[in-house]
């Protein structure tokens, strides 16, 4: 598959990722602790009932060039326990908002790198989880890790505190790119410790890559997926790379390295695109691959994916996202709650049982309906204007008014081939897959009238 080099020129602009709505762009330094403490607790009146956890854990070894994470680059023990014993405080906190009754289907432990942690700390965490939540029999309880900093006795010890997904970081397979970035590579080969992962049960295993960074090629990153669908995860993501150096300085170094130019990183996610597909990976959302029989692929045909800061999920899975930990982001059903940057202020807030927020957003009724419209565009390629009336108990004319639906652009995509529509429906086609940012941008009338600093399209 081919996308015409004009639609690349035409649409690769900055728009927003969408992983929120509004995006994280428009939070609040003047939201408090008293409104989020305001929010946990009405969030148990509001759908979805059930409970996902975030915890996010800012360590790191060393800094990835690449990295767009929220940090810390230390190895300091004393430091680690002190923010597991708030973290714990925190979940505390968080729990004694919430109804009892509510059970928690997710938790997900992202970074920085969680591995980073000694995993005796990592199972305290979970143990603090059980002794403060539900934990339904079905929950998916998930980490991220880099395969770097693995061995057996940590992926088992990950096993018994109750983990069943683990996502490996790899990036790439080519040491050279990982020595540009600054990223060290696994001691243990991957094929290695995914047979490990194998042998401790019934272990979802994810696989994380990224393209458009210096010294790939669409021939290197094309052998980079070959390998990785002959080890054969159950589900894979091509993380297009951000260049965003206006807010991770870092960045700029990669720019003296040379960023493949944007015709060269299309053609890196189209190759990765065809080798999923050949592979019998179905693609899910904009960069998430999935073999057939997994829930996502499922939940993809059924038209019921949900998405959330995490990454794709289903409805049945994913619940109102409490997070835990500095820069963690709490997404309610009326309001986001990102927890401060600062890990000093965030120890003495914890200790003091104070919500350690930064910023926050409550969502009006109106920001909801956009919201809904824009998930479902960007999760399952497809609106119904019937069944968003259905769901939110709105007409669908005013549905249509409040997102501004505008006829024209909608035909503008169509002559492009991006989707197709009627007044009844919006159907993204194949190669509109390729320009959802920009589709789910038609939807959003703030983004006409704002100007935040995104990251491009392509």
């Amino acid at each position: 598959m081919k996308i015409p080099q004009h639609l690349i020129e035409k649409y690769n602009q900055p728009v927003p990722r969408y992983t929120s709505y509004p995006p994280a762009t428009s939070f609040s330094a003047d939201f408090t602790p008293e409104q989020a403490a305001r929010a946990f607790t009405a969030s148990n009146t509001e759908k979805p009932g059930n409970i996902s956890l975030y915890f996010h854990i800012p360590f790191c070894t060393r800094l990835c060039h690449y990295c767009g994470c929220n940090t810390y680059f230390t190895g300091n023990r004393d430091l680690y326990g002190r923010y597991v014993e708030a973290l714990g405080r925190e979940i505390v906190m968080i729990s004694s908002q919430l109804a009892n009754e509510r059970q928690v289907t997710q938790v997900h432990f992202g970074g920085g790198t969680p591995n980073a942690l000694p995993v005796e700390m990592i199972a305290q965490i979970m143990a603090m989880v059980k002794d403060n939540f539900s934990l339904s029999e079905k929950a998916e309880t998930a980490i991220e890790c880099h395969p770097a900093l693995l061995d057996e006795r940590y992926l088992t010890s990950l096993h018994k505190a109750g983990f069943n997904r683990i996502s490996l970081g790899i990036q790439d397979f080519d040491p050279e790119v990982l020595k540009t970035v600054n990223r060290d590579a696994p001691v243990i080969p991957v094929d290695e410790l995914t047979r490990i992962i194998r042998s401790l049960g019934n272990i979802g295993l994810n696989f994380d890559f990224m393209y458009g960074l210096p010294g790939q090629t669409e021939a290197s990153f094309a052998r980079t997926l070959e390998k990785a669908v002959s080890i054969s995860p159950d589900r894979l993501v091509t993380f297009s790379y951000a260049h965003v150096p206006w807010i991770k300085k870092a960045q700029k170094i990669l720019e003296k390295k040379g960023l493949p130019d944007p015709s060269v990183k299309l053609d890196m996610f189209l190759t990765g695109y065809r080798i999923m597909k050949e592979a019998g990976y179905l693609p899910i959302g904009l960069d998430h691959y999935a073999r057939p029989d997994d829930e996502l692929s499922v939940a993809l045909q059924n038209r019921t994916l949900h998405r959330n800061f995490q990454g794709y999920c289903t409805r049945e899975t994913t619940g109102q996202v409490y997070a835990a930990g500095i820069t963690g982001i709490s997404q309610l059903e009326s309001a986001y709650i990102q927890n401060t940057r600062n890990m000093e202020f965030y120890l003495d807030q914890v200790s003091k049982r104070v919500f350690p927020v930064e910023k926050g957003y409550a969502l009006s009724g109106n920001e909801k309906v956009i919201r809904h419209v824009i998930t479902e565009i960007m999760c399952n390629n497809y609106l119904s204007w019937e069944l968003a009336s259905r769901e939110l108990g709105l007409p669908e004319d005013e549905i249509k008014s409040l997102v501004s639906c505008n006829e024209h652009i909608l035909e503008e995509f169509a002559a492009d081939g991006l989707l197709r529509f009627t007044p009844e429906e919006v159907e993204l086609t194949e190669t509109g897959r390729f320009f959802i940012r920009n589709i789910a941008a038609a939807f959003d009338p703030g983004f006409r009238t704002t100007a935040g600093a995104f990251s491009k399209a392509i």
